[in-house]
Order: C-alpha cells, then sequence, then structure tokens
C-alpha cells in the first residue's frame, strides 16, 4: 500500500510525510534525495549537469541506500551534503533528463513494491505509482514556502524565492513527470496549519478509505 505525497518545494512534503509514515507505521521514502544523490555524484564527478546522457549513466551506476534517515551514495553518507543550496538547485537541473527519471522512477517501484510505504516528491501520484489509494497534493503559497525554505538553508528569503520561481518553472514544464496535481488526488494547503493537523488530515481521509485502522 502507498500514500503518495506529492508537491513544490517548500510546501511540506517531507516533514509531513516523515511524520506521517511514524504516525501510521510505514516505511518513508523521499524520492527527492535520489534525485539529490544523482546531482551531488555529477557535480563531483565534474559531468554538465545538462548533458543528459552522461548524467543518465551517473544515475544507473550509482548505489543509492536510503535508511534509517541517512543516505548512502556508494557507501558515502550524504545526507547534509545533498541538502547544500547547489545541490537542490542541480537535482532540478538533472531531474529533466528522461534517462535520470526512467532510472530513478524504476528504483523507487522496486522499493514500494514490496511493503506499506508513505512516498514524498512530485510525480509519485501521476508517475511512480499511480494506482495509489491515497494520493494528497500539497501546497502553500509562495511566501510561505520561501519562508521555510530560508529558515533550513539561512539563506535571503528573496534569492530563496527567485530559485523558488525558478525550480517551479522547470518541475512544471519538464516533458517527464512535470510536476502536476493527480486528478484523484486530495489538495491540501499547509500555509496556516501545523504538522500535526496536516498529518492527521490525511490520517482521517486513509481510514475512511479503509487503508488504515
Amino acid at each position: 500500500m502507498v500514500i503518495a505525497i506529492d508537491g513544490p518545494a517548500g510546501a511540506g512534503k517531507s516533514t509531513v510525510a516523515r511524520a506521517l509514515a511514524r504516525r501510521l507505521g510505514l516505511t518513508y521514502l523521499d524520492s527527492g534525495a535520489m534525485y539529490r544523490s544523482v546531482a551531488l555524484a555529477s557535480m563531483r564527478a565534474g559531468i554538465d549537469l545538462d548533458d543528459p546522457d552522461e548524467v543518465a549513466a551517473v544515475a544507473r551506476a550509482i548505489e543509492i541506500v536510503l535508511a534509517d534517515g541517512r543516505v548512502l551514495v556508494d557507501g558515502v553518507d550524504v545526507t547534509e551534503e545533498i541538502r547544500e543550496p547547489e545541490v537542490s538547485a542541480a537535482a532540478s537541473r538533472v531531474s529533466v533528463h528522461p534517462g535520470v527519471r526512467e532510472a530513478m522512477v524504476e528504483r523507487q517501484r522496486a522499493l514500494i513494491g514490496g511493503g506499506d510505504y508513505v512516498v514524498e516528491g512530485r510525480d509519485i501520484g501521476t508517475v511512480v505509482s499511480p494506482d495509489a489509494p491515497l494520493k494528497v497534493f500539497l501546497t502553500a503559497s509562495d511566501a510561505e514556502r520561501a519562508r521555510r525554505r530560508a529558515a533550513e538553508t539561512d539563506e535571503p528569503a528573496d534569492r530563496v524565492r527567485a530559485a523558488q520561481r525558478s525550480r517551479d518553472a522547470r518541475d512544471s514544464q519538464r516533458a517527464h513527470g512535470a510536476l502536476r496535481r493527480a486528478p484523484d488526488s486530495t489538495e491540501i494547503d499547509t500555509t496556516s496549519l501545523e504538522v500535526t493537523e496536516v498529518v492527521e488530515r490525511i490520517v482521517a481521509i486513509a481510514r475512511e478509505r479503509g487503508l488504515v485502522a
């Protein structure tokens, strides 16, 4: 069983998905960490991030392990490194490449195929797990999203907001796995909600559908 949580950067996906997984005793999967890992590995290898073939080769070759809240790439813990602003920007660039998305979607489907997961990303409900019995699309105002991201990275809010606009455009306009709401998803605006409130709303929906006790 998969609960899919999608939405733009800063909408609260990671925080909500992690808390929801704990609340329901499910496994949490951060799909974005996988794209960040590809971006970091490509940067360290000196590869042109806009070269689809070279970046796709990296995506297919590296080993990515997500366990206990940590992210390992080829056996090296990169949990903190992949959250750096430059890696976030790079992840948005490499994720537009079809070969990269194919490699990551294949890995994600293999992971969730054998268990119960809360999976968050930008195309979980539309591409990775279109048959998920519960799909949620989180949103928030542009100002709130920028404020949250700035608080995480200690960057100026205006710089974060500019980067956010650029990333939103790339994510929504890419040909493969574009950021969009699945028609059968439930949209929740998190702008003025606490994490616990969002989690309980999702839990209530899951109970209504008989997915959890």
